[in-house]
Formats: structure tokens, C-alpha cells, sequence
């Protein structure tokens, strides 16, 4: 039986309430920004009133971070859901489209690039912290794996890689394309994993 299953009826709407919160918050922060998001904003975009939502989240401090906790768990989750028989490289790009869709759809806001304030907020949750460090461990392993078999450059420190990995999904370049070209998503996120794992040099 799920989680779900096992709640009473008003808990299940609680969470169902929460989830909705959650949602809002991203859409806003991926259109907004943390600085000009408010919690009206948030209150309004879940259908809920003020009162209702400080009952699920006492400021816009403990949203953002719900909302990076909850998108650091997908992030892990499709990690984990990989075909173990994948070699690295593949499990990096395969990740990258991910995120990459993830982000089209107005899933993936970049709190953690935005401020210093917004980035001690994060560090200050224990929960975000153990989370981003099991992904950055997970992905280093990956691009070391990647390495090894000879799928990606080995004259570049393996953190070297990794943040160029890293500012793939949040590249400017994907809103240009999105917003100026003419280009679909799925076209979009080929021409970001080929930039990523090909580069620009002519073969």
C-alpha cells in the first residue's frame, strides 16, 4: 500500500494541499525569483488563502527550500532509476536531458545561483545539504567513471568538468533558443547535450 493509502482523508488532503503549494512555488520562482516572489503570490497560484498556506510553510524561505529538497530528490531518484549497465557518459547525458526538460517545463529554478543570501539559506537546511552532496558525490563518481572508459576528456580536473556539467542546465543559452529561435524543446535539449558531451570545434 502507498504512503497515501495509509492516510486518513484529511491528511491526504493536507498533502495533496502541499504538493499544489509546491508547484506554485516553482512556477513562480522559475518565472519570478526568489526576491520578488511573495507568499500573496504563492497563496493566489495554489488556490489557497494566506492563512490556509502559512499552515504548510511559516515564510517563502521554507518554500524555496521544500521546493530545492523536492527537486534534488527527483534528480536522485531518476539517478538511481538508470540502467546500471549504462557507462558514465551516457548516465551524465542521459541526467542532463532530464534536467534540461525538466527546466523547459518551468520545473528547475536556480536559487542556489541567484544570491549569497539564497545560497547560506539552502546551506543552512541539513536536509538540502546531505542531499546536494550524495548528487554532487554521485556525479562525480559518474564523470570519473566516464573517464576511465575513455568516453570524456582526461586532460581536465575531473571538478572541472563537473561545473561545466552543472551550468548546462542553467545556460542562458536554452532562453535565447526558447525564446528567440525556433526551435522545440526536444530540439533545444540536443543541441545543449551536444554543446555539453561535443563541444563547438569542428570533428
Amino acid at each position: 500500500m502507498s504512503i497515501m493509502g495509509r492516510l486518513s482523508f484529511k491528511d491526504q488532503a493536507f498533502r495533496l494541499r502541499e504538493q499544489a503549494v509546491l508547484d506554485a512555488t516553482t512556477t513562480l520562482l522559475a518565472s519570478k525569483g526568489f526576491d520578488l516572489m511573495t507568499m500573496d503570490d504563492v497563496a493566489e497560484g495554489a488556490g489557497l488563502s494566506k492563512p490556509s498556506l502559512y499552515k504548510h510553510f511559516r515564510s517563502k524561505e521554507a518554500l524555496a527550500t521544500e521546493v530545492m529538497i523536492r527537486l534534488l530528490d527527483r534528480a536522485l531518484e531518476h539517478l538511481d532509476a538508470q540502467d546500471p549497465v549504462m557507462d558514465g557518459k551516457a548516465r551524465l547525458d542521459n541526467l542532463m536531458e532530464w534536467a534540461l526538460r525538466t527546466r523547459l517545463e518551468g520545473g528547475l529554478p536556480f536559487l542556489p545561483s541567484t544570491s549569497p543570501h539564497v545560497r547560506d539559506m539552502l546551506m543552512h537546511s541539513v536536509r538540502y545539504s546531505l542531499r546536494i552532496y550524495r548528487l554532487h558525490k554521485q556525479l562525480q563518481q559518474l564523470v570519473e567513471q566516464a573517464r576511465t572508459e575513455g568516453s570524456i576528456r582526461n586532460d581536465l580536473p575531473t571538478d572541472v568538468l563537473l561545473y561545466a556539467y552543472y551550468s548546462r542546465t542553467c545556460d542562458p543559452a536554452v532562453d535565447y533558443m526558447k525564446d528567440f529561435g525556433r526551435y522545440d524543446d526536444d530540439e533545444i535539449i540536443a543541441c545543449m547535450r551536444s554543446i555539453m558531451f561535443s563541444g563547438i570545434a569542428a570533428s
